[in-house]
């Protein structure tokens, strides 16, 4: 009975023993998932597009996709800092499976490469991932299905600078009450998700292939762009 009081003092310092080095573990565990996460976070991201991707070619009752060859996602860098959504694939994309790879698209690569940007240091996806027949503008009803991915496609990757290219892609995401021609060249704001994006509208490239009068107008809006990444200091890594 007298070693009682001993062995009580001593599984009471072991116990404070075991709790003093629970909580320096704890500490460092915490850290440790701080880390994880953050060295997780491109990997968690990736996995969240690819799941969108599955979610879009999963939708059912679509004419467009009925039409289709492919799914049309997306082209470049999903770490980019600047985003640019078109209408909606053509002939040439529904066949490779990217956007802008046509007639359109080298003329969009040539306005990036003019203010200094290429396909590396951007992403670029379509108000509709399927190509409407007859390269026809999307309708507002097909539109109306398409926009809760477009709105998640943009809040994952979370650009600072989202560019408009053409009608189709301002009226779906800005509103009808607005005009490509008055609507170019003026910066707005807009929430997605918890990130608010800083957004102008320009003229899409097959409207300038059609209307190069009008590709003067297409270059203001491209130094504006240039200028707005050099106030944001947006580094084109993508980091």
């Amino acid at each position: 009975m007298r070693n009682k009081p001993a062995l009580k003092t001593n599984k009471k310092k072991l116990y404070y023993k075991l709790i003093n080095n629970e909580l320096v573990y704890d500490n460092k565990s915490i850290v440790r998932y701080k880390k994880n996460n953050k060295n997780n976070a491109p990997k968690n991201k990736l996995n969240q597009l690819e799941e969108l991707r599955k979610r879009i070619n999963s939708i059912k009752n679509c004419d467009l996709k009925k039409n289709a060859t492919n799914l049309v996602f997306s082209d470049g860098n999903p770490f980019a800092k600047i985003m640019i959504v078109g209408e909606g694939p053509g002939a040439n994309e529904d066949k490779e499976g990217k956007p802008f790879v046509g007639r359109a698209g080298k003329l969009l690569d040539k306005m990036l490469a003019a203010i200094k940007l290429n396909r590396k240091n951007v992403y670029i996806s379509n108000v509709v991932n399927f190509r409407p027949p007859m390269n026809r503008r999307p309708t507002d009803e097909e539109i109306k299905k398409y926009l809760p991915f477009l709105n998640k496609h943009i809040e994952l990757i979370n650009p600072k600078i989202l560019l408009l290219l053409g009608a189709t892609a301002l009226n779906a995401l800005i509103g009808n009450e607005v005009v490509i021609s008055k609507a170019r060249g003026k910066w707005t704001n807009k929430k997605f998700g918890e990130s608010t994006i800083q957004i102008i509208a320009s003229f899409h490239p097959a409207f300038l292939m059609r209307q190069p009068d009008q590709k003067k107008y297409a270059w203001e809006d491209l130094k504006m762009i240039r200028k707005k990444i050099s106030e944001l200091k947006i580094k084109l890594d993508g980091k």
